[in-house]
């Protein structure tokens, strides 16, 4: 189906009053940029001299945006969305509202919008959180004000009509002061979920990553939690029956829904914010026939997962040979700073090479490191209860303190 076209310059303002900072100069004009669309990270979306619009080769299914009212039938509960991610833009003064305006044809049926997010105190980022509507704009609102923030195209429709964006502009305006950062627990979340296993090797996740055999990622239902390609901005530990552990990075968008960040409380989730915090909207339908036992695209829902890991991670990481229920740590919900993996590397019970495997660590995830050991045969560092690595995988590591001698 093709649609018309039309003509639209969308406003889109994040409006939160978080995080400390002085006041500016009533003379000042807020910093303003204009992000180049060729140097963003693209994935679903094909940039040329002038525009960027929904590549049909590589855009994924996603739900419509704007909540299940909009999806009544099933060819309005699914669209084409790309993504196009900017560079993060370093800022001189704290800032807690970002206004962005989209030059772009948009036309009826299709979106483009910007996700934002900030960099937390503690060095990692806060979830992207998606512009919604505000009187006549859209807002972003984010947990924190920060000096460093970032945006996200998000383009949605059909790839033959569009949308079509010339130019995306952000300007931060400055947070007022006496606001602080919104507290966040000391550990991370941690819930047990579903995980079944993703397969498709050879097919694109929803951040441009293609997969490979045995890959090591793992999807998670909400592309809030969605770290660009090749990062480790939002990372799990997934803990199964079998007794061992993996460290991963969240690539793809999955299983089931797209609008599901059940790990939230219910005031900030998207969608189907009548479930506990922790449960899962697949694992809702299926096991008590919430939502008619269906998922936000009216499919009936087959099995309860809320996680969905690549092949390596599900075969040789934990062990696991069907589906099953495991533990879920996500790493970024809480304040310990996290250290980036440079490779594949086996998670040991002890800071010693011949000790057992109890799991791995894949790169690109993100692992906590709690303390650095030096053995004599090695430099090791610990980044749980029995669980070790050896510390030339995290080639980037930042100070950390050395552990106490057993």
């Amino acid at each position: 189906m093709r649609w018309g076209t039309a003509t639209a310059v969308l406003g889109l303002a994040g409006s939160l009053a978080l995080g400390a900072a002085a006041p500016a100069a009533a003379a000042d004009p807020p910093p303003s940029w204009t992000a180049d669309l060729r140097t963003g990270e693209a994935a679903g979306v094909a940039v040329d001299a002038t525009s960027a619009r929904l590549d049909p080769a590589t855009a994924f299914p996603a739900a419509t945006e704007g909540g299940a009212e909009d999806r009544a039938t099933p060819e309005a509960a699914v669209r084409p969305t790309g993504l196009l991610t900017f560079p993060a833009q370093r800022l001189q003064r704290t800032a807690d509202r970002v206004v962005a305006r989209i030059d772009a044809e948009v036309p009826p049926g299709a979106t483009a919008t910007v996700d934002v997010r900030a960099r937390r105190s503690s060095g990692g980022w806060t979830e992207w959180v998606p512009a919604t509507p505000d009187g006549g704009g859209q807002a972003v609102e984010l947990p924190v004000a920060a000096t460093e923030v970032q945006g996200r195209l998000v383009l949605a429709g059909d790839p033959a009509a569009g949308p079509v964006v010339r130019s995306v502009t952000l300007t931060a305006h400055p947070a007022p002061p006496g606001r602080a950062e919104s507290g966040q627990a000391a550990e991370a979340l941690s819930y047990r979920v579903f995980a079944t296993r993703e397969g498709l090797v050879g097919g694109t996740t929803a951040n441009g990553h293609v997969i490979r055999p045995r890959d090591h990622f793992a999807a998670l239902p909400s592309r809030r939690a969605l770290a660009p390609r090749g990062s480790s901005d939002y990372s799990v530990e997934v803990c199964a029956p079998t007794g061992r552990c993996a460290f991963a990075p969240v690539w793809d968008v999955g299983p089931w829904n797209t609008r599901d960040d059940y790990w939230n409380p219910p005031s900030r989730r998207q969608e189907w914010r009548d479930l506990p915090r922790g449960v899962p909207q697949a694992q809702a339908a299926h096991q008590d026939g919430y939502n008619g036992g269906r998922d936000q695209y009216g499919r009936r829902v087959a099995n309860p997962a809320g996680i969905d890991l690549g092949d390596g991670l599900f075969w040789d990481a934990l062990g696991l040979r069907d589906n099953a229920w495991v533990t879920v740590d996500y790493l970024w919900t809480g304040a310990e700073r996290l250290s980036r993996v440079d490779d594949d590397t086996d998670v040991l019970a002890a800071p010693d090479a011949a000790a057992e495997v109890v799991g791995i660590a894949a790169e690109d995830a993100a692992v906590p490191v709690e303390c650095v050991l030096d053995t004599g045969a090695g430099r090791w560092l610990r980044i749980g209860a029995d669980q070790y690595l050896e510390a030339a995988a995290v080639p980037d590591l930042e100070q950390a303190t050395t552990c106490a001698r057993p």
